[in-house]
């Protein structure tokens, strides 16, 4: 019998997990249906999705699922797209999950080229790739006949870009209680591994003032001067360097004229940190720089009306952290291991960072091929062995669900 108190030997558990023969034939299909998959990637990347515009690929999308033979497939009303394999046990599920947005705006113009085998497309990598990875492994789970002991439920999520602020997800949270664990699928090599959710805050700040000529004004509180102030407290900030923590005014405009006192001046302040705590305390700090700075160009000048500062929060990206020797982690170690490649753990922010956060065992990985010039119009994508990417999330989805009769869940 085996003993309750014994750690799990992790590479076992995926060593006897690849032996059923439905795996095998899982893994085997998806060497198999590579090219079609790059097919498909290159197909649904000509969809454009650009931030908050994402419901034509979206359709296209359910279009698949359904096709595929997924259930219950439906966009909720924040534009997710979820599709359900039923498992035996349907109490918590295991997401998988890729994002239908990009970077690019409803401008850019998206005309895939394939030189050297290599395909060229902006947003075919991120997340062109994750959104293919999904459809293949639905395929290879149907040709295989594998039965999940926990249902799986595919979603291609909108909003993981930029200002979208993980709209996608968080909406997905908020409204289920049925989700025990949660992968995202993410262009890059198949020995990666996001365990660690980099939060983030993001202001936009808008200084206001009276405004006047540069001359005959003379004397008033400038916008500009007391965006400067703010910008230089903020630069003097001491932020730790584990947890890591960071900061960064990426931005700034304002005034009117070289020879005017600034009546309105904008600022975009990006605050970054793999601990909650930390990015609070770093953001208090952060505002009170701004307030200071307020306080010190008007108290500088002796007439005018003061000048006043609009704090507006953008984004709130949830930070989290799982241990290395967390079960989910260790198991994503030896799936990549097993196909005799070292595994890299890498701190991003990504849809998972929500589960993280809420305490849900998650996982990001990369969805093979190689790729580069992402957030580029310059974007490629190389489709040689990406296969083992989907092969790799495959087996760590398996782990997550379990096999039913056959290997049990990892997950609590």
């Amino acid at each position: 019998m085996d003993d309750p108190n014994r750690s799990p030997n992790f590479s076992e558990i995926i060593h006897d997990l690849r032996a059923l023969s439905s795996v095998n034939h899982a893994l085997t299909y998806l060497a198999g249906d590579n090219n079609r998959t790059t097919a498909e990637q290159i197909e649904l990347t000509s969809i454009p999705a650009p931030p908050f515009g994402e419901s034509d690929k979206a359709i296209w999308m359910a279009q698949r699922f359904r096709a595929l033979g997924l259930t219950n497939v439906h966009t909720d009303d924040e534009g997710n797209v979820i599709g359900s394999l039923q498992g035996i046990a349907d109490t918590k599920k295991v997401v998988v999950s890729a994002h239908l947005d990009t970077v690019f705006s409803e401008e850019t113009k998206i005309e895939p080229v394939i030189r050297d085998e290599i395909v060229y497309a902006p947003g075919i990598s991120d997340d062109g790739r994750g959104l293919a990875v999904l459809l293949t492994l639905i395929r290879a789970l149907t040709a295989s006949g594998i039965k999940p002991q926990r249902t799986l439920l595919f979603v291609a999520t909108v909003g993981e870009e930029g200002l979208g602020d993980l709209r996608g997800v968080k909406a997905l949270f908020k409204k289920r209680t049925d989700i025990g664990g949660f992968i995202s699928v993410e262009p890059g090599s198949p020995d990666r591994i996001t365990a660690t959710a980099v939060g983030s805050h993001r202001y936009s700040i808008t200084f206001t003032g009276p405004g006047g000529h540069s001359f005959g004004s003379f004397g008033i509180p400038s916008a500009i001067h007391a965006l400067g102030r703010a910008v230089a407290k903020i630069s003097e900030l001491q932020v730790p360097a584990d947890p890591v923590t960071t900061f960064t005014v990426g931005t700034v405009s304002g005034g009117t004229s070289i020879n005017s006192i600034a009546q309105h001046a904008e600022m975009g302040l990006d605050m970054r940190s793999v601990s909650q705590e930390a990015l609070l305390i770093l953001e208090k700090k952060a505002l009170d720089c701004i307030r200071q700075a307020v306080e010190e160009e008007n108290a500088r000048w002796s007439k005018g009306t003061l000048i006043k500062a609009m704090i507006r929060l953008v984004g709130d990206r949830p930070a989290g952290t799982q241990k290395n020797d967390t079960t989910v982690v260790q198991t994503a170690i030896a799936v990549i291991r097993d196909f005799d490649l070292e595994p890299k753990l890498l701190p991003m922010s990504t849809d998972s960072n929500v589960a993280i956060h809420l305490g849900i065992p998650a996982l990001t990985l990369g969805g093979g091929g190689e790729c580069g010039g992402m957030h580029t119009l310059e974007e490629f994508y190389n489709p040689k062995n990406a296969y083992v990417g989907a092969q790799t999330v495959l087996l760590t989805t398996l782990a997550f669900s379990g096999v039913a009769e056959a290997s049990p869940s990892i997950l609590p």
